[in-house]
């Protein structure tokens, strides 16, 4: 392994460049834990890049099995009043710190896993802490308004000191959400309205009494005969409209009724990708052609495709920019809205603040959806006409929440004062090239490895992936999985190549066992 890690090395000088400047505090210190024993337990690194979480544990503590007693009988009892059969593990977020998760029997476990991708700048961060005790957080808290009746005197400075600041490329408004699943359902609403206003003949046309009434009844013409195309193997969500897009797995739909909406392939490519880019070449444009086949005879016609950059919940699914290029392409050549949905992808997990500026695009997405570790959630667009000619047609109580866009605004500041994206991007090149070697030493544990120059939103095929998660967490790190037999990687924006090297033993360890 050590020869692994230095050969992994050539990563190393950029990153430590990078981090170079002296770091200054914006919070207090988080409270000293005991982790004086974890050093035993970390892998020796030849880094000079400084800590970006000074404070953190020098590497996992692992002192029972996971779970331990005390995570058991807290398990046992939660499970009298709550659902407790998706559990991975009971935290112990007292105790948790930068890269690193507690439980209640003083594991203290790596986590790039992350929440399911949400924890953007670490556990317990001292500025988000700063942030949490303001009294600006404590007015959106205790007074949270009913943003669509009676929004707050300063809405407008924290959207556009926060959320704004970071808008994607060409996109400059904002409507704002609770959740993920949220977000695309207001998405998508706003594509219908939009194709229906473009059908009347503009934002000042009157509904007719027709759309009045037919729209009670869940009739046409009110309620008109339109769908939201999505591709196989996507997921956007487990609301009623998001879930009849989403198809990653079966258990997330069995029982529930669904819109009849189109599903277009995605791209299923063949890895190492340069031993075959004429087939996936192939495969992305037999993509395209079937997403414009439905486009034009699919019988509820399509006010919008959405797509993920990398399909995250259905498997870690890939597909180059020149397919992105080329389905911006057809929705515009057939007048429909482009969705780009980021909920997992944004926020620098892939060494881009969002993953859709990877793509290069001659024009912007028309909507780009977010939400996990920005904390909050909307979407955002620029086409004026977007917004619903009328008031209360897009609409709910809360239309967001101001504190937690005053949490997002202060997780941009410390990504911008960390460098936290360029960081991404590095410790994703150097994390890559040690799973490359460790795929060349162990070939039939680490297939498909996918990811590279995709910051650290790195995935590969196990045969026998639910066992690696499991013995995982025996060697200190919380890892998970997507899709049928994929592991996947989701560490914090945070995560440095001394992270990596932990990362990489205790895979080594897992693997040779």
């Amino acid at each position: 392994m050590a020869s692994l890690l230095r050969n992994a090395g050539r990563a190393r000088p950029a990153l430590a460049r990078l981090v170079a400047r002296p770091v200054s505090r914006k919070a207090p210190i988080a409270p000293q834990r005991n982790y004086a024993s974890a050093s035993a337990s970390a892998v020796a690194s030849d880094s000079s890049a400084p800590a970006l979480f000074p404070d953190e544990p020098s590497g996992p503590i692992v002192r029972t099995e996971i779970p331990g007693p005390k995570s058991k009988a807290a398990v046992e009892r939660l499970g009298k009043v709550f659902d407790t059969r998706s559990l991975n593990m009971m935290g112990n977020y007292n105790q948790s710190y930068g890269n690193y998760i507690a439980d209640l029997d003083g594991n203290v476990l790596l986590d790039v896993y992350a929440q399911i991708a949400s924890i953007p700048v670490g556990y317990n961060n001292p500025t988000l802490q700063l942030a949490a005790s303001s009294p600006e957080m404590v007015s959106a808290i205790i007074n949270r308004p009913a943003l669509g009746n009676f929004p707050q005197h300063d809405w407008a400075d924290i959207l556009e000191s926060g959320i704004l600041t970071v808008a994607p490329k060409g996109l400059d408004q904002v409507f704002t959400a609770q959740a993920g699943s949220d977000a695309n359902e207001l998405a998508y609403k706003a594509a219908f309205m939009y194709r229906r206003q473009q059908e009347r003949g503009g934002a000042n046309v009157d509904f007719t009494e027709a759309e009045l009434a037919s729209s009670m009844t869940n009739q046409s013409p009110g309620a008109p005969d339109l769908s939201i195309l999505s591709f196989k193997k996507g997921f956007h969500g487990r609301l009623f409209g998001s879930l009849s897009t989403t198809r990653s797995k079966p258990i997330h739909k069995l029982d529930i009724p669904a819109f009849d909406w189109p599903v277009a392939p995605f791209p299923d490519l063949k890895y190492p990708l340069d031993q075959y880019a004429a087939e996936n070449q192939a495969e992305e444009q037999r993509c395209l052609a079937e997403t414009e086949r439905l486009i034009k005879e699919w019988h509820s016609p399509p006010a919008a495709v959405v797509v993920e950059p990398i399909q995250s919940e259905g498997g870690d699914n890939h597909a180059s920019p020149a397919f992105f290029q080329g389905l911006r392409e057809i929705t515009q050549k057939h007048n429909i809205l482009f969705i780009v949905d980021e909920v997992q992808t944004g926020v620098g997990a892939t060494g881009k603040f969002w993953a859709h500026h990877h793509w290069d695009l001659p024009t912007p997405p028309d909507m780009v959806t977010f939400s996990k570790k920005a904390q909050t959630a909307g979407y955002y667009f620029a086409n004026p006409d977007l917004k619903p000619n009328k008031p209360y047609r897009q609409f709910n109580t809360w239309m967001g929440d101001p504190a937690r866009a005053i949490l997002f605004r202060a997780i941009i500041q410390e990504i911008d004062r960390l460098d936290l994206v360029r960081n991404t991007a590095l410790t994703g090149d150097y994390l890559y090239s040690g799973l490359q070697r460790l795929a060349e030493k162990y070939p039939a544990e680490i297939l498909n490895l996918r990811g590279q120059g995709q910051g650290t939103f790195i995935a590969w095929d196990s045969p026998r992936r639910d066992e690696v998660l499991k013995k995982a967490k025996g060697v200190g790190i919380n890892v998970g999985g997507s899709g049928e037999r994929a592991v996947r990687l989701r560490p914090m924006l945070i995560f440095q190549p001394k992270h990596a090297d932990l990362l990489l033993e205790g895979l080594e360890k897992v693997f040779r066992s």
